[in-house]
């Protein structure tokens, strides 16, 4: 006999734990059944150089968790925290720097060292995007519409989507239009001047995509990682969770814990069992059977759909969006190991405002896109761009006295290269970004004492990103809001009655976010009422994902 549940989660990611943790208090029995030895998906810590450091794998910091999320689930009694992270920091070779501190004046002299007009802009650069992200920020917790259909909820759900849009005067609809689809290199120049600042505005514009700041369409990804809230009421704020991201991750494990989930590692789901249109359960990859009548996957959509269901029980067109679905990516992930914090040229001593802040090495937006372009033709980038942060500036639970942890988020290599491993590639690629460090902080190389290289193929087929992507799917307005992952199943339901959607591959995804976990038991909750209205009324039962 199958242990029944009422529940299954498909992956022990933030999302699949979210949404466990808030079915199991509302009264579900519900299991996670997690691939990996440990939870926690991309927002994972680990000690790949024994147990003296613990490393942020792939996921590095935190900005979006909601703050109604971290109190519903009492996150903080579990060892949730944040350090808040410092400003940006971009060393130059020519021994020059550029920093943004969260002082205006301050941060203006910073700026005029490189351009007078660019120092007169930053705030209304600043402004511009608070404003748009005042509009977008409630829109990215919602769950979308299913526009075009005639069904009463979805009217209801389109009619609520207008009202949001119809306090947005002409000036709006036009800057939001230029954001959604304009490239990152034509807003950016249109505000500032100087090689400095474009280079650092265009790394946030391209992190964890197959683009380039002069793809049209990069705009958003600026605002994408603007919108943040770490619960101070500070817009874009980013932080150090302690412990690493798998501090977040298992801060909501015990949560979900504590309110009975059954969690589960090693327990690889093979298939999600159907039956006339409706979900009947799950076999793991070792033949245990699982009785369940709701599946929530939070598996990559080509992975859900394509491979853990039959294919044919899937409308064709909805077949078809998945399998377009783009995923591709040229992140490599570098996690080090120091003896000692870098010395900078322009910073001979420890400064948090420095070595607690976001290190950028990209000289200019040009340099930026040469990079992408050379990926794009089939070719590592010979100059990688780099988003480096020590989180053991802040967290001394991470490294022993005196040494230090750095993850060094870094783009591009082709994106073909999720295929292989690639290894004595990634290992050049890796000597060249270090001896792009080296260029600015003197000695950084000696004070290597491990490297970790994580290139598309580890992110794939260790992590289940698919393409190595990390917001499971490019963003990119033909796969945001009502078209993620599919047409007509933004809402995280599926084609399939009982299986619902909620990875980063659904909106409000892409980061560490929460939301699509949180808004699946809106969904699942909503539905489990409807059936049981419809017994009362005994009215036949629905059949199919609707």
């Amino acid at each position: 006999m199958a242990e029944r549940y009422d529940v299954a989660v498909v992956g022990g990611g933030h999302n699949g734990l979210v949404a466990a943790a808030y079915l199991a208090k509302n009264g579900l029995r519900t299991v996670v059944l997690e691939r990996r030895p440990i939870v926690g998906g991309a927002a994972v810590s680990e000690q790949p150089f024994g147990p003296d450091f613990t490393l942020t794998s792939l996921s590095y910091v935190v900005s979006w968790l909601p703050p109604t999320l971290v109190r519903d689930l009492d996150l903080v009694r579990h060892g949730y925290h944040v350090y808040p992270q410092g400003p940006y920091f971009a060393p130059r070779t020519d021994g020059r720097y550029l920093q943004l501190p969260d002082d205006k004046s301050a941060r203006r002299e910073q700026i005029a060292k490189f351009s007078a007009k660019d120092a007169d802009a930053i705030e209304r650069w600043d402004a511009w995007l608070d404003g748009l992200g005042q509009i977008l920020g409630p829109l990215m917790t919602e769950v979308p519409p299913h526009l075009g259909s005639h069904r009463p909820a979805d009217l209801a759900r389109q009619a609520w989507l207008l009202r949001r849009l119809t306090g947005i005067d002409g000036r709006k609809a036009v800057d939001l239009t230029r954001l959604l689809t304009e490239s990152a290199a034509d807003l950016i120049e249109d505000h500032f001047e100087s090689d400095a600042m474009r280079g650092v505005l265009s790394v946030s514009s391209v992190i964890g995509s197959w683009a380039g700041p002069r793809t049209p369409g990069t705009a958003y990804v600026i605002a994408h990682h603007h919108i943040g809230d770490l619960g101070d009421g500070r817009i874009g704020a980013w932080g150090f969770p302690r412990g690493g991201m798998g501090g977040v991750t298992q801060a909501i494990a015990a949560a979900a814990r504590g309110f009975g989930v059954d969690i589960r590692t090693d327990a690889e789901v093979a298939r999600i069992d159907t039956r006339s249109g409706a979900v009947t359960g799950v076999t793991l990859a070792d033949g245990t059977q699982l009785a369940v009548d709701t599946v929530i996957t939070t598996a990559h959509p080509q992975i859900s759909f394509l491979r853990l269901l039959d294919r044919h029980e899937l409308p064709e067109d909805f077949v078809a969006d998945i399998e377009r679905y783009k995923s591709r990516s040229g992140t490599v992930k570098v996690n080090v190991a120091l003896d000692r914090l870098p010395t900078f040229t322009s910073h001979p001593a420890y400064d948090p405002q420095v070595h607690g802040g976001t290190i950028v090495l990209a000289e200019s937006l040009d340099e930026v896109e040469r990079s992408f372009q050379e990926a794009a033709a089939g070719s590592p980038s010979t100059l990688p761009f780099a988003d480096i942060c020590i989180p053991s500036a802040f967290d001394p639970t991470l490294a022993p006295e005196g040494k230090h942890v750095m993850s060094m988020f870094t783009q591009w290599v082709p994106h073909t290269w999720n295929a292989e491993p690639h290894r004595e590639e990634l290992d050049a690629y890796a000597d060249r970004l270090f001896a792009r460090m080296e260029a600015v902080a003197p000695g950084f190389t000696d004070s290597v004492l491990h490297r970790q290289v994580l290139g598309p193929y580890d992110i794939e087929h260790e992590y289940g990103l698919v393409g190595g992507n990390i917001f499971h799917g490019e963003l990119t307005m033909g796969q945001m809001f009502h078209a993620r992952p599919a047409a007509g199943y933004a809402d995280l339901r599926t084609p399939i009655h009982g299986l619902y959607q909620a990875g980063s591959a659904t909106h409000g995804g892409g980061g560490v976010t929460g939301v699509p976990g949180r808004n699946v038991v809106r969904q699942v909750l909503a539905d489990r009422r409807a059936v049981r209205r419809r017994a009362a009324l005994r009215l036949p039962a629905r059949t199919g994902g609707r």
